[in-house]
């Protein structure tokens, strides 16, 4: 009852909101007044969540909240990120699955998953949007707190699989709204944990709707249309609603199934074009580091100084692979195993592929071509990477088509999961049909639809989940940290058997 209450009340204040804009309803109709009564919730938003922090070129309040938490937990973790990163990619090619434990998906079926909701325009969009407002030298400290969000990553994965809960039908229900409602029961604080999941259940729905759905859908049309010029919004809006409720209907399992095939492959053919054009100028490539790692320090005609280049390499990192959000602890509660910390550090892989690999591989594509110092230019996001890759490879606008396609339908598809994750936790599972056909609706909408506002209002969402859940994971970091050592001493012993050797003494034990 109370989180219906709560829901009705974020839809009263867009409706607020266009009751107040008469003119706007007359002469612009009810799309125009709906993106005018949404700027103004996200006008409302900005300035909260991006409150700068010493001044007019401070920090914003909401990056320093999130590079404040990738930095505490990698010192309270032991710089996990460093340790475990070999173990991370033991894990991740099955040695230590065990298919009598608890889930619904394989290790890489799970990391597959979540890079799939991370892995999209914010390698390619949002890295040139990085580097035309912060310079090159926002790459390094994108890169930077990326190598933190490693470690934020593995706490907030760990904890999605220790309080997950498994349905007697095998199904999981996991993510930050769980943990946070049963983790901070454990210590007392029972109430306050029902809280903050509420809340993060609350903003998490309408995150779900917006970018990581409606926004991918109207990218991946614009990308179609260069390949069939002329093709109707309506009609690719309904072919791409009705491909992606094959896979969301089928839940998890299926995702994962079409993730683990999905995601390789886009990655692989987005990686290709960028190590084309690295291997084509290799002898410049020490330069464009340099350029990157000078400008990092001393940033050159940019507003706010090194402050400014980094507030905008930590806010595309953030934007990027998520860490600190809890979006990925939702995907990584469903995977196969009875190890919380093992998948925990399956996790922190996705922050090094997301933003460490193709980020860095867009970055370097473009400070090499120099398309970034043409001032003249009015171009920006993907088109800004696009004349970047052009300039080299004049057939590249066809891969980046493919590539952009692959990957906004990812998106699409796990951020479905997130959206039903924290549907269920409000409703429970009995409507959770109502969610999935709402969600395909607003798939359909996407290519239609006019969506600046409806983007700016979804991200100020996303920024909004990270307060709950990075609050859960500071007061549960210290058994984080127990179940760490635990987990690290029977590794590092020889007490942990791989799946090769518990088969081997399954077919003993049988004989």
């Amino acid at each position: 009852m109370t989180a219906a209450l709560l829901i009705g009340f974020f839809l009263l204040i867009p409706i607020r909101a266009l009751a107040q804009q008469p003119e706007a309803n007359s002469s612009g109709g009810f799309l125009d007044s709906l993106n005018n009564g949404f700027a103004q919730i996200v006008t409302v938003l900005s300035g909260i969540f991006f409150f700068p922090i010493g001044g007019e070129n401070g920090f914003p309040l909401i990056v320093l909240w999130l590079i404040a938490a990738g930095i505490y937990f990698t010192f309270r973790m032991g710089f996990i990120n460093f340790r475990a990163f070999k173990h991370a990619i033991d894990v991740v090619r099955g040695k230590y699955d065990d298919p009598h434990d608890a889930g619904e998906v394989s290790h890489f079926q799970a990391l597959s998953a979540a890079l799939s909701g991370t892995v999209g325009l914010g390698n390619i969009a949002g890295v040139a949007v990085a580097i035309q407002l912060g310079g090159p030298g926002a790459m390094f400290w994108l890169t930077l707190s990326g190598l933190f969000g490693m470690t934020t990553k593995f706490v907030e994965c760990t904890l999605g699989v220790k309080y997950r809960r498994v349905l007697e039908d095998g199904t999981v229900l996991g993510g930050p709204a769980y943990y946070l409602t049963r983790g901070l029961l454990n210590k007392g604080l029972g109430s306050m944990g029902r809280g903050l999941a509420v809340l993060f259940a609350l903003v998490t729905i309408p995150a779900s709707l917006g970018a990581p759905n409606m926004f991918q859908s109207n990218q991946a049309y614009a990308a179609i249309t260069n390949l069939i010029p002329g093709l109707p919004n309506w009609l690719f809006g309904i072919g791409l609603a009705i491909l992606s409720g094959i896979v969301i209907l089928g839940g998890i399992r299926r995702i994962g199934a079409v993730a683990e095939k999905l995601v390789p492959a886009m990655a692989l053919i987005y990686a290709a074009a960028c190590l084309w054009i690295i291997l084509a100028n290799l002898s410049e490539v020490p330069g464009a580091i340099g350029t990157v790692i000078r400008e990092a320090f001393a940033p050159t005609a940019v507003a706010g100084g090194i402050v400014g280049t980094m507030v905008q390499g930590i806010r595309r990192a953030t934007f990027s692979n998520e860490a600190g959000a809890g979006s990925a602890a939702t995907a990584h509660a469903a995977a196969r195993t009875d190890e919380p910390v093992r998948e925990g550090i399956v996790a922190l892989l996705e922050p090094f592929i997301d933003t460490i690999c193709i980020c860095n591989l867009t970055a370097i594509v473009i400070v090499l071509t120099g398309v970034y110092q043409n001032t003249n230019s009015e171009l920006g996001g993907v088109a800004l990477t696009t004349q970047a890759f052009g300039s080299v490879i004049g057939w590249f606008p066809v891969v980046l088509s493919i590539a952009v396609f692959l990957f906004a339908f990812s998106t699409i598809l796990s951020w479905s999961y997130y959206g039903v994750q924290a549907w269920t936790y409000l409703f429970g599972p009995r409507r959770l049909i109502l969610f999935k056909l709402i969600y395909l609706f607003f798939t359909f909408l996407g290519p239609i639809a006019s969506l600046s506002t409806v983007i700016d209002f979804s991200d100020m969402m996303f920024f909004s989940m990270a307060i709950p859940n990075l609050i859960g994971c500071y007061i549960l970091s210290n058994e984080v940290a127990a179940d760490l050592k635990d987990y690290w001493h029977r590794l590092t012993s020889g007490q942990m058997p791989t799946y090769a050797e518990q088969q081997a003494v399954e077919i003993g034990a049988n004989r």
